[in-house]
């Protein structure tokens, strides 16, 4: 492994809202991630224990004092890593996870890698069919089509948050798309500005969305979000033009990485629109 990569740190990202019953394991299990000697949960808005119990497990803790929504959360975790990053030495990876993973978000661990050894510059972790799950695939697809349509890449999940990239990708992809619309929305944004993205299998567990009335609400968020982040783009043109499109559908599959152009765009961190 070259050098950089031995010196290069990570920190781990967490937005939480009332998540006091399961974030001391995930925060006890990304603390043994390799790499990692930072872990950060942003308590966005908790009504519950949630920013006591992350400290006690030893997280450092920033809290938004109202909820202010995913996006919000993960600029301020990301701003705060920054501010913590040492002079002189490589920005910290940002490594984004949920906060309801529990023990299991030491699995992540495999997102690291890729960045670190530059052969991606984002990975997003695959995940196993979570059981309990009721989405019937509507707004996975919506996400799915958007992407295809933008930058001709079939990703397997797209929507998933569990997502390791290095400071510049993090910066051209702000500001975030609102909601539940910021996976949809980075993922284009990414692959527009011509960074590379790779899909990683991660054996995580997660507490799924039901197909009772609270799991129908929340997809029905999701899917508003998403769709919103998708016309934003859509109108201000954020797309790859297809005869300048990389690799062919045939190579998108998970753990191969992803480069949307045949060539190197004009200027990578332009904005994607201009």
């Amino acid at each position: 492994m070259r050098q950089a990569a031995r010196t290069q740190r990570v920190a781990v990202v967490i937005p939480a809202k009332d998540e006091a019953e399961r974030i001391a394991a995930t925060v006890r299990a990304a603390r043994a991630i390799p790499y990692v000697d930072l872990v950060l949960v942003v308590d966005d808005g908790s009504e519950d224990d949630t920013q006591h119990a992350a400290r006690g497990a030893g997280a450092v803790v920033v809290r938004h004092s109202v909820n202010r929504g995913k996006a919000s959360a993960m600029e301020t975790g990301a701003s705060v890593v920054a501010m913590r990053d040492v002079e002189g030495a490589p920005p910290r990876l940002l490594l984004f996870i949920d906060a309801d993973l529990g023990e299991t978000a030491v699995a992540t661990a495999p997102l690291v890698p890729p960045v670190l050894e530059e052969r991606a510059d984002c990975t997003i972790a695959v995940l196993p069919p979570q059981p309990g799950a009721g989405g019937r695939g509507i707004v996975t697809g919506l996400a799915r089509r958007a992407i295809v349509r933008a930058t001709g890449w079939s990703p397997t999940q797209p929507l998933s948050g569990q997502r390791c990239l290095t400071r510049e990708a993090f910066d051209t992809a702000t500001p975030l798309s609102r909601g539940w619309g910021v996976e949809t929305g980075m993922t284009i944004d990414l692959l527009v500005a011509g960074f590379t993205v790779q899909e990683v299998p991660c054996d995580l567990r997660h507490r799924p969305s039901t197909n009772d009335l609270a799991g129908q609400l929340h997809r029905g968020a999701q899917y508003r979000d998403v769709a919103l982040a998708v016309s934003t783009r859509k109108v201000r043109g954020v797309r790859v033009p297809g005869s300048r499109r990389g690799d062919r559908p045939a190579n998108q599959r998970p753990g191969r990485p992803y480069r949307a152009w045949s060539t190197p765009p004009e200027s990578r961190t332009a904005d994607p629109a201009d």
